[in-house]
């Protein structure tokens, strides 16, 4: 039985700072199933890698609490 990863990558306005990625990982990381979450701060873009399926709206209310919105 193994549990197959699932991971989605996303681009997030507003972040400038360590502070802002260190935000934008902890209430993502802070979601059921999340195991990873990498955020690059000179693109914007966060991997966040999950032991199941992974809700999109979520993630973006995560992001939301965190203070900064996700580009589409």
């Amino acid at each position: 039985m193994g549990d197959t990863a699932t991971v989605g990558e996303y681009t997030i306005t507003g972040m400038v700072c360590e502070h802002c990625v260190s935000a934008v990982t902890q209430e993502v990381g802070g979601i059921a199933g999340v195991t990873d979450v990498q955020v690059d701060l000179a693109t914007g873009r966060v991997r966040v890698t999950s032991n199941g399926p992974l809700d999109a709206a979520m993630v973006r209310a995560a992001v939301d609490e965190a203070g900064y919105e996700i580009s589409v």
